[in-house]
This record gives C-alpha cells, structure tokens and sequence, in this order.
C-alpha cells in the first residue's frame, strides 16, 4: 500500500476497480483496510490469510492481506494528505511481508506503492528508499539493487542515483560502471527476454569530455569499465555525449542506457513519457516494479486521488506480470500475457 494517506491507497483500489477494462489477473493487496477505506469508502474488501485465497475473492472484492502484526496500532485513523508516524511500522510491515511471499513463491511480484521517507524514519527505517531497503530484505548489500526506469521505448539506468550532483564525480567509480552494467545485461536476458543486449553508455560531462577538454572522466572512469566489460563479452558502446543518445535513431540502436546520474537519466524518459514510466528493481532474486512517482500528498489532500491519472500504476502492474515469466499471466491483452499458465497472484 505504500504511504497509507498518500495516493498510493487509492491507485491500488482504482486498479482493482478496473479489473475488467485493463483484462487485469488476481492480485491482492498488502496493508491496512482502513487506508484503503479512508480513499475509497464504498471499496468492496475481503481480508484474506494467504495468497492462494486471491483467486476466489478477486471477482468480487479486493483481496488484502491485512497488516495487524505491528508494534504501532494500524487500526487508527488514515487522513488522506497527513502523515502520521503511527503508520510507519504498518508500512514497513507490508514491505517486509511482500518481500517474503516474493522469495517464498506464494507471490509472483511486487508491486509498491509510492512510500513518505520522512514518515518512516522514527520507526527504524534507514535506507535510502525502497531500491535499498528491498535489497537488505533479501539478504543482499544494498548496493547490488540497481534502479531501472523503463517506458515503451526507452530503458535508462543511472549509475548515481540519489546524491548532490557535486558529489557525482566523486562517487563514480569504474566498479560501479561495471556492477550496474551486469545488472542491467543479466536482467535483460533474463527478465526481458532480450538474448543478446545492447547497452549504451552516456558521458558525464558536455560533448562526453571531447577527448579532456571538458572533463576527464570519461578517460579514468567510464572507458577502463568498457574495456573490462567489452573483455567479458558485452555489446556494450559508449561513452556518448549525453545531449545525442535519446533521439528516435538514436534509441533504436540499444537495449538500454547508462547514464551516470539520476537526472540525466530521467529527464529523458519523463519527457518521452512522463505518465508511464515504471521504476523497476534489478539485482534481486524476486520482481519489484513501482510507478515512477511520489506519494502526491497534495493532491491527496486537495480530494483529487481519484482523479490522478493511473497510467504509472497501471504500467508497473503490466511490467510485473511481464517479468515475471509465467508465474502470473493475464488473459490474451497486448504486451501482459506471456502465454503461460497463472500459479501465483501478483502483490
């Protein structure tokens, strides 16, 4: 569910909702039914014991695997739009759970809802954000999860994420290069089904350096990392002025892109597609996708969660059906059926 008075609540319950239009497959919902109710008062829900139970109570109520094993009461009031602290153990709760029923197999992918940093901080959250915490959950250095956005068209995957762009220089460093390289090419065979990828590496400074003239980065940190990966086989190119790489042409010509920080990466993308971008977790051994945006508190606020634009949600949700390879498949609709069987409902 995400934060439970941010839009996160009444997503989740809008795409439920539209089950029969979008040709959805069961899922269900982890959190608390009070949140859900607080955004959506005449949402039908059916509190559930296990994910088996999806199926059965999909057609006629949202499924929802309650959050009532936490040390902070989650039974208490959701105001849309106001953070509480007395929901932050609930939320970390859900994550934990999810997490979980992934690596157990009774749930085929997660799907996250946008979370409130801030919230989550009293309650013994110390990540840096969903990508990290996940990581630590499965039992992994939070550095091996590497972030994904992804759209119809373009993939990008940014080597620095969440830092001051002073530091970038600093915290770029040919092994991280080569990590989220590997990350990327196994995730795209694997998850994506691409047998023989292709990356594109961006520069860090203008015109990628033009040969130290504008920087050397490019030679001490981004082409070392090249020629380790070119020596291990991968299709990769690069490094290329960041301001030439995501024209129509130019995206044609790989799988995905390496940029070297968070902006350069994303701007890109939300301007190719600012409602459909999909924030998908490489490195694990289960699928997390998320909408590629925040909690919308405001808007909450304001009474207009039913009127955001479920495009994101609704991306993540297919991506994750998608990556997950025949665990979970939808009947016959675009790009959601593999053509397999479903075994496992989608959380």
């Amino acid at each position: 569910m995400g934060e439970p008075a941010g839009v996160g609540p009444s997503l989740i319950a809008r795409l439920w909702l539209s089950r029969d239009k979008h040709a959805l497959p069961p899922f269900f919902a982890i959190g608390s039914r009070e949140a859900f109710l607080a955004h959506v008062e005449d949402l039908p829900v059916r509190d559930i014991a296990h994910p088996a139970e999806t199926a059965a109570a999909f057609d006629s109520a949202l499924p929802l695997l309650p959050v009532d094993m936490v040390p902070v009461d989650m039974a208490g009031p959701v105001t849309p739009g106001a953070i509480s602290a007395g929901t932050a153990a609930g939320v970390i709760a859900a994550l934990d759970m999810a997490v979980s029923l992934a690596l157990s197999g009774d749930a085929g992918a997660i799907v996250t809802a946008p979370i409130q940093k801030s919230a989550l901080y009293g309650a013994g959250f110390k990540a840096a954000g969903h990508t990290d915490y996940l990581a630590q959950r499965c039992g992994l250095p939070a550095e091996t999860a590497v972030m994904m956005l992804a759209c119809d068209g373009l993939r990008v995957v940014p080597v620095t994420v969440h830092i001051p762009l002073k530091e970038v220089a600093r915290q770029l460093t040919p092994d991280a290069i080569v990590h989220a390289a590997h990350a990327t090419h196994e995730a795209l065979k694997t998850r994506f089904g691409i047998a023989a990828p292709r990356l594109a590496v961006a520069g860090l400074n203008p015109h990628a350096g033009e040969d130290g003239a504008l920087g050397l980065e490019e030679g001490t940190h981004i082409l070392p990392a090249l020629r380790l990966l070119r020596d291990h086989g991968m299709d990769i190119s690069g490094p290329f002025p960041a301001d030439t790489m995501f024209h129509a042409e130019a995206r044609n010509s790989f799988d995905a892109a390496l940029c070297m920080y968070h902006d350069q990466a994303l701007i890109p993308l939300k301007t190719l597609d600012f409602w459909g971008g999909v924030n998908v977790t490489l490195g694990l051994p289960i699928v997390r996708t998320s909408p590629d945006h925040g909690t919308a508190l405001d808007l909450v606020a304001d009474g207009k969660a039913r009127e955001a634009r479920l495009d994101s949600m609704l991306a993540a949700f297919r991506m994750a059906v998608s990556l997950s390879h025949g665990r979970i498949s939808a009947p016959a609709a675009g790009d959601m059926s593999d053509g397999h069987s479903r075994t496992e409902p989608a959380s």
